[in-house]
C-alpha cells in the first residue's frame, strides 16, 4: 500500500464506525428542513456527501418520500444501507457513489439538495455553483458550514484552522456568497454546542486510547489521530470562536 492510500485508510478507521463524520443533530437537520416551506408534495432530494446518513434517515422519515444519498466512499454507503434496513427506510434510501463534483443526475432534476458538512470538499462557493445546475425552478439546498464566529479569533485557533481549513470564512462572507451565486436566503442558524458532541466528538473522542494503541509503531498513522485529538481540543477550548453553521437558499430561476 502506498503511502497516500495507508494514510486514507488511517484516516477512515479514525472515523469508521461513528454515528456522524461531523457535527449535527436530528434536531438541526429537522430545523433546517422546516426552513423549506414550499417543497412539492413528492420532491427528489439529493444528500450529497452523506457519509453514514443519520441526516438521511431523518430526510427520509420526516418529508416521508425516496432520498438520493451520495458519497465517494463505499463503506459509508454500505454503512448508511445497514442502518436504513434497520430503521425500516431501505426502500426509500437509494445510494450512489461518486465524486459530489460529477454527480450522474439530470441538470434541474432536484427540489432538495442536502449537504451536512461535505459542501468544504468542493469549497463552498464552488459546490453552491455547481449545485444549481442541478435544482429545478424554486429548489432549495440546505448546507452546514464551518465558519468563524469572532472577527479577531485566538493565534491558536487560528493557526489550526488556517492549516486545516484555509478557506473558512465569517457567516456575513457565506451570506454575500449564497446571493451572488444566484439564490435567495431563506434563513441560517448556528449548531448548538451539543451537536458537536453528542453524535460526533464524544464517541470520537472514545476511541483514541485504542488508536494510539493500535498506531504506536506507526508514524504517519500516529500524526493523523494526532490531528484528530487536536482538533477536539480546539473544540473544548475556543468553542466560542467558531462553528458550524446551516444555511437554507431556494434557487428562484
Amino acid at each position: 500500500m502506498d503511502e497516500d492510500a495507508h494514510r486514507f485508510e488511517v484516516f477512515f478507521d479514525v472515523q469508521r464506525g461513528l454515528p456522524r463524520q461531523g457535527p449535527g443533530s436530528a434536531e438541526c437537520t429537522r430545523r433546517a428542513l422546516s426552513m423549506c416551506s414550499e417543497l412539492p408534495d413528492r420532491p427528489a432530494v439529493l444528500d450529497i456527501g452523506c457519509g453514514p446518513g443519520m441526516q438521511t434517515r431523518v430526510l427520509a422519515t420526516a418529508l416521508g418520500v425516496d432520498v438520493t444519498a451520495a458519497d465517494n466512499c463505499m463503506e459509508y454507503l454500505v454503512d448508511l444501507k445497514t442502518r436504513a434496513d434497520r430503521a425500516g427506510l431501505a426502500e426509500r434510501i437509494h445510494v450512489v457513489g461518486g465524486d459530489m463534483q460529477a454527480l450522474p443526475f439530470p441538470d434541474r432534476s432536484v427540489d432538495l439538495i442536502w449537504a451536512e458538512g461535505s459542501a468544504y470538499v468542493m469549497g463552498f462557493e464552488a459546490a453552491l455553483r455547481s449545485w444549481k445546475n442541478l435544482l429545478k425552478s424554486r429548489g432549495y439546498v440546505a448546507v452546514s458550514e464551518l465558519v468563524w464566529l469572532e472577527a479577531d479569533p485566538p493565534a491558536e485557533a487560528a493557526a489550526f484552522f488556517g492549516d486545516e481549513y484555509p478557506a473558512m470564512t465569517d457567516i456575513d462572507t457565506n451570506l454575500a456568497t449564497i446571493r451572488g451565486c444566484g439564490y435567495e436566503l431563506i434563513g441560517h442558524f448556528t449548531l448548538p454546542d451539543s451537536a458537536w458532541w453528542d453524535d460526533y466528538y464524544t464517541p470520537l473522542d472514545a476511541k483514541m486510547p485504542a488508536l494510539m494503541q493500535k498506531y504506536a509503531d506507526d508514524e504517519d498513522a500516529l500524526e493523523i489521530v494526532e490531528m484528530t485529538r487536536k482538533e477536539i481540543e480546539m473544540r473544548r477550548r475556543f468553542a466560542h470562536t467558531f462553528g458550524y453553521v446551516f444555511f437554507v437558499a431556494r434557487f428562484d430561476q
